[in-house]
């Protein structure tokens, strides 16, 4: 294993994030995917449950003093015995039917309520001291249920900085030079030539390799966003933003888009594949405009994504200009909403943010 620092966080992390995705991959094919609705009743499925479970026992396996921060809580499952036997069901065969990554993730999980331990674990609080895993297994579920984009999300904080990051996109392309399309938030599923993995340590870039399975795919490659520098530049840009409404003001990207010159339709899709997308150069500018004054950014939502856009070249802050702050707790309470764009134009971008939202 290389001496590099977090070489072995990364190995973990890359792993833990495939495997997880083999399972959602299972269960979108299967079919079976066992809604039910959390209290913000956003859709919730057994591979959110069960990609989760695998990740944390891996990290326990590996790093058992570790802090967890992740979006999925056990208590749905201890009173559905039907549902908790569903995911158990997938965990247990998507960890035998991937040995090769057995001896570095841990043995399988030895049983359900296991399982609903090691869910459960993923309860910190987060905070500005030591070491704190943020984890979304299944970044994206309603464009994991329609067949659209997901990622699965994993990051090493490190007193409240990101120092490692890995997205696991099973349905973008692994052509790092694949333009981004106006269905790719749709029907995107992951036949041959998709599923990637973006990665990205502190300090030391960012790279994109294919999904795959068991070992890691030794095609890894370095990504960088793409070099915007001017007016021109920028009038051809491409900007992503979410597909649901209620998730970030599309009217006002809108507006900043037509203020930068940018003439072509922003691309609409969901989760973290938007910083993958752009961090490689297939998109340009991230755009979250929060539609609400009181809402807060989940830190899982965004600390890998920012770290490799970071590493790729990119600039990520708040609509203010500020870096986002994973040092407050579970909630990105010090900042308000996110914008990512190449460095040589991220303030470019930011003056159009604030003027159109009146900052």
């Amino acid at each position: 294993m290389s001496s590099s620092p977090y070489a072995k966080e990364l190995l973990v992390a890359q792993l833990a994030v495939q495997r997880a995705a083999l399972l959602t991959k299972r269960v979108f094919h299967e079919k079976t995917k066992g809604t039910v609705s959390k209290d913000d009743a956003s859709p919730v499925t057994i591979g959110d449950f069960g990609a989760q479970a695998l990740i944390i026992s891996a990290l326990r396996a590996n790093f058992p003093s570790d802090e967890i921060v992740a979006e999925e809580e056990s208590s749905t499952l201890r009173t559905n015995p039907t549902l908790r036997d569903q995911i158990w069901a997938l965990v247990r065969v998507t960890a035998l039917s991937d040995p090769s990554a057995e001896a570095l993730l841990g043995g399988a999980i030895p049983s359900a309520d296991a399982m609903l331990d090691f869910i459960a674990e993923g309860n910190s609080a987060g905070g500005s001291r030591g070491r704190i895993w943020a984890i979304d297994p299944i970044d994206g579920t309603k464009g994991f249920l329609r067949g659209g984009q997901y990622a699965v999300c994993l990051a090493l904080m490190v007193d409240g900085d990101v120092k490692v990051g890995v997205l696991g996109c099973p349905n973008l392309p692994i052509d790092d030079a694949a333009p981004l399309t106006a269905d790719i938030g749709a029907n995107q599923t992951d036949d041959e030539g998709r599923g990637v993995i973006f990665s990205a340590v502190i300090d030391q870039g960012a790279t994109s390799r294919p999904l795959g399975a068991g070992a890691l795919s030794d095609q890894s490659k370095p990504i960088s966003m793409k070099p915007l520098a001017s007016t021109e530049d920028l009038a051809a840009a491409s900007v992503c933003e979410s597909v649901e409404a209620a998730h970030s003001d599309q009217s006002s990207a809108g507006q900043i888009a037509r203020k930068l010159g940018i003439t072509r339709p922003s691309v609409r899709m969901d989760s973290q594949a938007k910083y993958g997308s752009i961090a490689r150069g297939a998109g340009d500018i991230y755009l979250r405009l929060r539609t609400s004054k009181t809402y807060q950014e989940k830190i899982w939502d965004h600390a890998a994504g920012d770290l490799i856009v970071r590493e790729a070249g990119g600039q990520v802050t708040d609509t203010t200009g500020s870096r986002l702050d994973f040092s407050v707790g579970r909630t990105l309470a010090n900042n308000q909403g996110v914008i990512a764009a190449p460095k040589a134009v991220h303030g470019q971008v930011i003056r159009a943010v604030q003027e159109v939202l009146g900052l």
